[in-house]
């Protein structure tokens, strides 16, 4: 609800937004959100419309936007607030219906892991279209430059749609190896011919070194975009993934000394 005519204090606002005074703080400080006045006594007052800017802020990075970014867009001559909130609504919708496919996913999988049903390899990647595990793949490359990320896609849109599917198709096979070596343990020769596996396919994307690869299976386990697509092959295999890849980071580092 806003409150119409109301002024909030940067802790009041902070409070009823569910942010930190410190954050209202950096957003004025880089001219995202300035204060509706400031008071004599040096206190920030925010009002309706700094308010309803305060929630397109937020929407905007629950779609993951920079801040930089969302400044730019916001200051648009053309901004309209209505029309982002259209957007906003399509797109939580769209992610909706995708961690519903998730969900089902996970289902079925639990069933199949219980031996209630069986599932095949394509069934068990059903919730994961191309488009996502592109955008996967471009998200965990952003950890790293820009140009990176840049050369990796110029590098998947040359592939080709037949060979682009190959590729996809791969990747779900490292995942099931992955899955089927778990039981052998992180450290096993599965595990680690899986994990080779798995780093020889990043090089269709580009080519991580141990550091980088080590920092992607963390971010499976951090960021719940990743940890959610990698629960719903399998609730352990992000947990799995991350304590073989720390192995066979340790085994390749002590190699070379």
């Amino acid at each position: 609800m806003v409150y119409h005519n109301a002024m909030f204090t940067v802790k009041q606002l902070s409070t009823l937004a569910g942010v930190t005074p410190r954050t209202l703080h950096h957003y004025d400080q880089i001219g995202l959100l300035k204060p509706t006045q400031t008071g004599e006594n040096g206190y920030r007052y925010y009002g309706e419309a700094a308010v309803l800017r305060l929630q397109q802020i937020l929407f905007y990075r629950e779609l993951d936007l920079p801040l930089e970014e969302i400044r730019q867009l916001m200051e648009r001559p053309d901004f309209d607030a209505l029309s982002a909130l259209e957007n906003h609504k399509l797109e939580l919708e769209t992610r909706i219906e995708h961690l519903l496919r998730l969900i089902e996913t996970v289902d079925n999988t639990l069933l199949h892991l219980k031996g209630q049903k069986t599932m095949s390899n394509k069934q068990l990647f059903a919730a994961f279209s191309e488009e996502e595990q592109e955008k996967l793949a471009a998200e965990a490359e952003q950890l790293y430059d820009p140009e990176t990320v840049r050369a990796s896609n110029r590098k998947w849109k040359a592939y080709g749609k037949e060979k682009q599917q190959a590729i996809l198709a791969e990747g779900n096979q490292v995942h099931v190896e992955l899955i089927a070596a778990m039981p052998q343990g992180a450290g096993s020769p599965a595990a680690q011919a899986g994990i080779e596996h798995w780093r020889q396919h990043m090089g269709y994307f580009w080519t991580p070194n141990l550091e980088q690869l080590l920092g992607l299976a963390e971010m499976y386990n951090t960021d719940p975009r990743f940890k959610a697509n990698y629960d719903a092959m399998h609730p352990q295999l992000a947990e799995f993934m991350l304590e073989a890849v720390r192995i066979y980071v340790t085994a390749r580092q002590a190699a070379k000394k």
